[in-house]
Parts: structure tokens; C-alpha cells; sequence
């Protein structure tokens, strides 16, 4: 059927004066079915750059504040300054390394201040450490899921269009008794218009999918590596502090 679809659509473009291909014109020939499908193709479309806008903002934002970060709250640790870390940790709201690291060091100092079994603070710095990688790795992935939605559906939905225009198509063969070119041209254009309208949209969702998907991996390796220096820093901490009492 597609080969078939490429032989008319060459037949078409040679007679184009026949339909006309003035994006006006073509909205104006189009029924009801198509005129549907190219709008709920459009609005996808505005939602997925809508998505591809806001997460390129933010983790580039990510990226940017996380550079100043880490070697700020390193330089603290090294002075063995808990708080002056969760400060500058604050300071960086959009970095997701400054989330995690706050989240732990929060969790270390509440449990050094009060009575619990010797290194547990270890155990729960190590699980709030956990949790926040999760909340985070929630917050980066947001709205990509819709991405990969359009673009593993928006095809099919232009291919609605498409099966539409053939419809329409064999109805303007009955109705005129002809099977000319002027009997399936208005057919045979919503078919070409919703199919290539599905594949605009689609593809650039899932190359920003795809990104996205590659960027999100590499924040989540950053984030279990500070984790784990973070919970080797307070096992270091932990042994001079018990060193200390003896």
C-alpha cells in the first residue's frame, strides 16, 4: 500500500495545479476525521517541545550549579565543616548532586546528636541517601515518559489519518464512477498530509527521548558516586570520632 501511496504522491506533485498544495487549501479540502487526527497531532507536538524546553532548562541548570558544587561542599568536608555544607548544599537548589549530599549530611548530623548504637548514623545516611537518589531520579525523568508516548503513538495516529484519506479516497471513486486522478487527489492528499504530520512529530520525541534517557543515566552514575563517598567520608569521620572517645 505505501508503494502505492508513493506512486499517486508523484502523480499528484506532477498535477499539482489539480488540488493545489497551499497548506489553506489542503485544510479546507481535508473531512472532519483528518482535520481531527492533524490537531491532536499538533497538540502533541506542542506538549512534546514543551517537555524537550523544560528539561534541557533544567539540566543544563543541573549541570551548571552541580560544577560549583562539588568542589564548594568538598572544601568544607575537608575542614570537616557539616553545617558550612549543608549551607552551600542550599545554595544550589537545582543541582542534583546538592540534593543528595544535603539529604545525607542532614541524616548523619541528626543521628550524631543523639543516643543511637554506634554506627547506625552509617546505616541511615546511607538509606536517606537512597531515598533522595530515587526523588531525584523521579524529578529528572519527569515528562519524559509522555515523550516516549508521542513517539512510539504518533505515527500510528497519522496512520489513522492516513487509513481516513484511503476511505475517502474510494468514496470519491464510487461517487464520481471514475477512477481518475480528480477522484482520489482530495483522498490521497489527507493520507499524505497526516501520515507525514505523525512522522514530524514523532521523531524528534524520540531523539529527545533517547537524549534525555543518555543525560538522566549520567546523573544518576554522579549521584551514586557522591553517595558513596559521602558514606566512605562518614565512615572515615566515624572511626576518628570512636579513635577520639578512647
Amino acid at each position: 500500500m505505501f508503494l502505492q501511496l508513493q506512486v499517486w504522491a508523484f502523480l499528484l506533485l506532477q498535477e499539482g495545479g489539480a488540488i493545489g498544495w497551499d497548506p489553506r487549501s489542503l485544510w479546507l479540502q481535508m473531512g472532519v476525521p483528518a482535520k481531527l487526527v492533524v490537531i491532536g497531532l499538533f497538540l502533541m507536538s506542542a506538549y512534546s517541545i514543551g517537555v524537550m524546553i523544560d528539561r534541557l532548562l533544567a539540566y543544563s541548570a543541573a549541570r551548571k550549579q552541580s560544577r560549583a558544587f562539588a568542589p564548594a561542599v568538598a572544601g568544607a568536608l575537608r575542614e570537616g565543616k557539616l553545617d558550612e555544607a549543608v549551607k552551600i548544599a542550599d545554595r544550589y537548589k537545582k543541582s542534583h548532586l546538592a540534593k543528595v549530599v544535603v539529604a545525607g549530611l542532614q541524616e548523619f548530623q541528626a543521628h550524631q546528636m543523639s543516643s543511637d548504637i554506634p554506627g547506625e548514623e552509617i546505616e541511615a545516611s546511607r538509606r536517606a541517601l537512597e531515598r533522595a537518589e530515587a526523588i531525584v531520579h523521579a524529578e529528572l525523568k519527569r515528562g519524559t515518559s509522555g515523550l516516549a508516548t508521542i513517539g512510539s503513538t504518533a505515527p500510528f495516529v497519522g496512520l489513522f489519518g492516513t487509513v481516513v484519506g484511503i476511505i475517502n479516497a474510494f468514496k470519491g471513486i464510487s461517487t464520481e464512477k471514475s477512477t481518475g486522478l480528480g477522484a482520489v487527489a482530495g483522498g490521497i492528499s489527507e493520507a499524505l498530509v497526516t501520515t507525514a504530520i505523525g512522522l514530524f512529530v514523532a521523531i524528534p520525541a524520540v531523539w529527545m527521548f533517547n537524549y534525555f534517557t543518555g543525560k538522566i543515566e549520567a546523573f544518576d552514575v554522579e549521584m551514586g558516586n557522591s553517595s558513596s563517598e559521602l558514606i566512605d567520608y562518614f565512615l572515615k569521620r566515624s572511626q576518628k570520632g570512636a579513635g577520639a572517645r578512647k
